[in-house]
């Protein structure tokens, strides 16, 4: 199964943090932001990843993740020259997926919750066409997509970007599924007039064919966006509380592939044996004592 990561962007928001860092290497508590998309991937079957990054950024990320072998599956780069919407991104993916299905996520969104990976799974095996969003209660929805829909039957009402209202919503996070037919609805867009195409635009085409589908994250279940220096320190913290109460990892995708299936205990143990003691791998190990 296939599936993207987005992990492009200067991170202005971010700033002086990433002004010679990629957001998605910076620190979320014991690990680099980009493990937690990557673990969300593995988690819903996805054995075959390609990250479409910057000029600078993509070599930086292979050096750390490398293609994939000591997570057991396949990771392949692709550079972004210029970024112009998130959009662009999903296009840029469609010859990757050569007509299969494809989860889409940004390298700034992690997820964590009861069985939330396994859903995906399950929700990997059941859609059968169209894009797939999903829906996360927020405070305040000004930051995101925001989509309206029937409550009782999850029909799609509306779908805008950044509306002006503070009133509770449901915020769109950026995990997506799609099918082959994301290129032929990228080329009916136009840019926004910030001059990007926008993703919003792209599932708006998506809706306008009666296939845009939706589901709703499960109270329980925890979202963020780490793009600003609050999430960031509020996505840590969560981290820290969960792994020093319970001693078990969040956003691992070595653990992640090992209950997958994708990687093998023998190999999980002889990449561990190459690691320092630090305490990601200290807690890795833990696994087998």
């Amino acid at each position: 199964m296939k599936g993207v990561i987005l992990a492009g962007g200067s991170g202005t928001r971010l700033r002086p943090l990433t002004a010679v860092v990629s957001k998605q290497l910076l620190p979320v508590f014991d690990k680099p932001m980009i493990y937690y998309p990557l673990s969300t991937l593995i988690h819903a079957g996805v054995n075959d990843v390609l990250i479409i990054s910057t000029p600078t950024d993509t070599p930086r990320i292979q050096d750390l993740l490398g293609d994939g072998e000591d997570f057991g599956i396949k990771i392949s780069y692709l550079v972004q020259e210029r970024p112009e919407g998130l959009a662009q991104g999903v296009n840029m993916a469609s010859t990757f997926a050569e007509g299969e299905k494809f989860w889409f996520i940004l390298g700034d969104n992690f997820f964590h919750g009861p069985a939330f990976g396994v859903n995906l799974k399950i929700i990997s095996e059941s859609h059968k066409e169209g894009a797939l969003i999903f829906a996360y209660r927020v405070m305040d929805p000004r930051a995101y997509g925001v989509v309206t829909f029937d409550e009782d039957t999850e029909e799609i009402l509306d779908l805008i970007e950044k509306p002006d209202s503070n009133r509770p919503g449901w915020a769109v996070p950026g995990l997506y599924r799609f099918d082959s037919a994301a290129t032929s609805h990228f080329n009916n867009l136009k840019p926004s007039p910030r001059g990007e195409l926008e993703i919003i635009d792209l599932l708006n085409e998506y809706r306008k064919s009666n296939r845009l589908n939706l589901t709703r994250v499960s109270r329980g279940n925890a979202w963020f966006d780490l793009g600003s220096i609050e999430s960031l320190q509020i996505g840590a913290q969560f981290v820290l509380a969960i792994q020093s109460r319970q001693g078990q990892l969040i956003g691992s995708p070595e653990e992640a592939s090992l209950r997958a299936g994708f990687l093998k205990e023998d190999q999980f143990l002889a990449n561990l044996s190459k690691q320092p003691n630090s305490t990601y791998y200290e807690l890795l190990r833990s696994y087998f004592i």
